[in-house]
């Protein structure tokens, strides 16, 4: 590693990055697959990776002269806690969105990162789950972690709990070199799937996925899956949370990224009496605002149908006649649900 490769890690360390390493650009070795999976329509309603496929396979057609990227990982765990302190219970929400939106803590230090990159010469296009980029692809040729079979990267020392970044650069550097793939023979991600949504190792239906239901999907949640979901009303952890690397994982030193207390004390049926205003407040500078009011109260009436008592009742009949169809139709199942249940 020559001495430009160690200064843009001791910078990657002084931007808060828990790991750097560096992929050459060329066309990514899965770009064959990622082909074959949106001719499936495995991506659902995810229209913007059908739009110029190749783009997202080479990112020498993303950045003109490109010939490195920067590949980032950045530890969001909050710790073994499954709820925050003053949680009440009855519903879960993905670890990376109990705070702020990690795009916009680490959009500012990619910025401030090509500045320096800058400095060197290089033309660079900095994406953090934004770009069109195979990014978990350049990160396991770039040695950071390696594609699970669920899908997701691992890495040695962070376990499942990181976001990856990736700077693409005319800059000449080093590659590193790769880890490899370290599941073995293990397929615990595969079997805690609620909703059978890993269909072979590394091969992942969205549209069975609950992250993908409970924040791309946008319209109501199909019959099959709603059992399925539980008490979950935004992402879902279960795949993460088998995977045995996660021993080794460590709490994230990133403050922004702890549980954000006023949404985090709120039973669930109180997420009800939200209006657009209150929920824009709630969950100002959140990624869970970007799904809007709609799609979360969706949510919740169908954690309620799964967990809720007579108790949600009053809450779930008055959003039973909310204007919005999609909050209507979910509440009203849930009502059924609960009185069908014989938990009144």
């Amino acid at each position: 590693m020559s001495r430009i490769e160690e200064r843009i890690k001791s910078w990657a360390k002084e931007s808060g990055f828990d790991d750097c390493r560096i992929a050459r650009a060329d066309v990514a070795g899965h770009s064959a697959v990622f082909h074959d999976w949106i001719g499936q329509g495995m991506h659902g309603e995810m229209e913007w990776l059908e739009r110029g496929p190749e783009r997202r396979c080479d990112p020498r057609i993303v950045l003109e002269g490109a010939k490195s990227l920067v590949c980032l990982a950045l530890n969001y765990y909050p710790g073994e806690i499954p709820f925050p302190e003053e949680h009440p219970g009855g519903y879960r929400i993905a670890r990376y969105a109990w705070n702020d939106d990690y795009h916009d803590l680490i959009e500012h230090r990619l910025r401030d990162f090509d500045v320096k990159m800058q400095s060197l010469g290089g033309i660079q296009k900095p994406y953090v789950d934004t770009g069109p980029v195979l990014e978990r692809d350049f990160a396991s040729t770039a040695g950071l972690g390696w594609n699970g079979k669920s899908t997701m990267q691992i890495h040695r020392r962070l376990g499942t709990w990181f976001f990856l970044a990736e700077i693409l650069t005319t800059l000449e550097l080093t590659p590193d070199p790769p880890f490899g793939d370290h599941c073995g023979t293990c397929t615990r991600c595969i079997t805690a799937c609620p909703t059978q949504a890993i269909t072979a190792p590394r091969q992942l239906d969205a549209r069975r996925c609950i992250s993908y239901l409970t924040i791309e999907h946008k319209g109501p949640i199909p019959m099959e899956f709603r059992e399925a979901i539980g008490d979950r009303i935004y992402g879902c952890d279960d795949c993460l949370d088998a995977c045995p690397w996660n021993r080794f994982a460590e709490e994230s030193r990133e403050m922004a990224f702890a549980a954000r207390g006023e949404v985090f004390k709120k039973q669930l049926r109180d997420f009800l009496d939200l209006d657009d205003d209150a929920f824009r407040t709630l969950f100002a500078k959140s990624p869970i605002k970007r799904i809007k009011r709609s799609r979360f109260l969706r949510n919740v009436c169908v954690a309620l149908g799964n967990t809720g008592t007579a108790d949600d009742l009053p809450a779930l009949e008055k959003a039973a006649a909310d204007p919005d169809p999609l909050i209507a139709e979910h509440a009203s199942w849930a009502v059924t649900r609960i009185r069908e249940s014989g938990s009144i």
